[in-house]
């Protein structure tokens, strides 16, 4: 059994084996690309899909002394190839788990309103001191607050320092409802999602301070030609596809298929719904170059 404490999650399995693993992704730090180190242990079931996955640092010698107690294999992925180990933890199992350790961030109703109030408050303060005293005195109350915020970790500073997040956040929800609307992006607005390019390339982009990836378009073999959206039992996910039909990118989770095929009518990219059964979702999920686990 895997706990998860803060959350108050647990989850039973059986795993046939143990995957112990370690890969490498690029996150933006102050404006700048630095790689990222992802630890974790997962669980597999018979054909090596993934039933638990449990991102954090696990001692190898407790991981070796906890498996040889049970007598379940343990594979060491720790030195394996970035892009073959998302591949492999994409490949998730019926019935797939994530358990992180963190406590969920949504805030109440009571905090969201009183954020807000504040929020509000913020505004009116900065609209008030841009239009009687100036624009720089708000840039230095502005630079005042994030000395503050540096110092006292204090999320209502935040808050009131940054106001216009009241307003960004609907605003930038809305472009992107509108944006999905006219074909140019798929995916929610928090990642991970696709989007076209002015220099009509396709950007994969898997989240906040995540590194995004631009791909050419085109019926070459390293061009991105077609999406393929599939179903197998409860899992659902989109595969990249190049010009010439192989995968180049698995991207497991929700996809809405009308949101999809719009997309790729705009992008001019071919496009494919498909249920698929046990070996057929083993090999496609086995066959891609990398994946967004």
């Amino acid at each position: 059994m895997a706990v998860d404490p803060i959350a108050g999650r647990s989850v039973r399995l059986a795993p046939a084996a143990l995957y112990h693993y370690r890969y490498r992704r690029m996150t933006l730090v102050s404006r700048e690309k630095r790689p990222q180190s992802v630890n974790g242990l997962a669980g597999l079931d018979s054909d090596g899909l993934v039933l638990l996955d449990l991102p954090g640092e696990w001692p190898a010698d407790e991981v070796t002394a906890f498996a040889a107690r049970r007598g379940i294999p343990v594979e060491d992925a720790l030195l394996t190839p970035s892009k073959r180990v998302r591949t492999a933890l994409a490949r998730r199992a019926p019935g797939w788990e994530r358990l992180v350790g963190q406590s969920s961030s949504r805030m109440s109703r009571r905090k969201k309103a009183v954020a807000l109030g504040v929020g509000a408050a913020g505004l009116l303060a900065m609209a008030y001191i841009a239009t009687t005293v100036g624009l720089f005195a708000w840039r230095g109350l502005s630079a005042m607050g994030r000395v503050l915020l540096d110092l006292v970790e204090v999320k209502w500073l935040a808050v009131f320092f940054s106001p216009l997040v009241i307003v960004l956040g609907p605003a930038y929800r809305a472009l992107h409802a509108r944006r999905s609307r006219r074909g140019t992006t798929l995916g929610p607005p928090g990642g991970p999602c696709l989007v076209l390019r002015r220099n009509e390339r396709l950007r994969v982009w898997l989240g906040p301070r995540m590194v995004p990836e631009d791909l050419a378009m085109g019926p070459n073999p390293d061009c991105v030609g077609g999406l393929l959206l599939y179903r197998h039992e409860r899992l659902s996910g989109l595969f990249i596809m190049s010009g010439d039909g192989q995968l180049m990118r698995h991207l497991p989770g929700p996809w809405p298929p009308e949101d999809a095929h719009r997309f790729a009518v705009r992008l001019g990219l071919s496009f494919e719904i498909r249920t698929l059964g046990r070996e057929e979702y083993l090999g496609l999920t086995s066959k891609v170059s990398d994946a967004a686990p």
